[in-house]
């Protein structure tokens, strides 16, 4: 069983996951809202380059030298669009913030390499943690040797959507609807796929039309229908809705606040 480990800094609380004691990385909480990626590297390696990006729900994968490239054509100040960073080099710190959606910290244990991925639910509905693996693949790393950590977001049990956001999540870990289904409203088929999985990530909801997910089992799922083994996997025990304590919710805050995760390469 993969701890999750509350650690201080200057007293304000983060979690890191043993499965990436190997990396300094960092899933922080409220507490550090004053304080930009910039000041977190000083947390995890004082030394390391920043990178980070423009988030907007997508599923673009970006290096730090893609990146880098961006800065130099439009201004420092300015960041591409993107929702996942991979690293290309040593002591090089991937970052992104979250405030329900699902920061993912992903490590290699030969290359050292690492990448953070923005995961919401449009972006898990295209993927984009197994685009983020495909593309350190193409950098050389193989799918036994990654490890992939899933920090706080909102769990499925208060995770309300549409049925059809609920489908348009799921499609991609179960069989697509066949001909002789094709009677059934659009979403039918793919939710009662859904219900059928062990541990389903689709709970019940009593408003008609809508269902609750968890993104994070979803995630945790493509995964495994790429290849990775259960141990090369760990998901947060928290949830950013229910623990107000230590994370913003834009579903119980309805306030553009994040809290940032990070990992620095090896």
């Amino acid at each position: 069983m993969h701890r999750w480990q509350w650690q201080s800094w200057q007293g304000l609380p983060y979690l890191t996951c043993s499965l990436l004691q190997d990396w300094s990385h960092g899933f922080f909480t409220q507490q550090f809202r004053l304080h930009a990626p910039e000041d977190l590297a000083q947390v995890l390696r004082p030394s390391a380059q920043v990178y980070r990006v423009k988030q907007v729900h997508g599923n673009t994968v970006l290096s730090a030298s893609q990146i880098a490239s961006e800065a130099a054509s439009v201004g420092e100040l300015s960041f591409p669009e993107a929702d996942g960073i991979l690293t290309e080099n040593t002591a090089q710190a991937v970052w992104v913030c979250t405030a329900d959606c699902t920061p993912v910290l992903i490590a290699d244990t030969q290359t050292g390499q690492v990448a953070a991925v923005h995961a919401g639910w449009r972006g898990t509905a295209t993927e984009i943690v197994p685009r983020a693996i495909d593309r350190l693949q193409e950098q050389g790393s193989q799918l036994k040797n990654l490890l992939v950590a899933l920090g706080p977001a909102i769990t499925g049990e208060v995770y309300q959507v549409s049925e059809a956001v609920a489908a348009q999540i799921g499609s991609t870990v179960v069989p697509q609807p066949s001909e002789s289904q094709v009677a059934l409203p659009e979403e039918a088929p793919v939710l009662e796929a859904l219900r059928q999985l062990p541990d389903s990530p689709l709970l019940p909801d009593s408003l008609p039309g809508h269902a609750r997910i968890d993104v994070r089992r979803v995630i945790a799922l493509q995964l495994a229908k790429m290849g990775l083994d259960e141990a090369q996997v760990s998901i947060a025990p928290y949830c950013t809705y229910q623990n107000p304590e230590y994370f913003f919710s834009y579903r119980r805050e309805r306030q553009k606040k994040v809290q940032w995760s990070g990992i620095v390469s090896a």
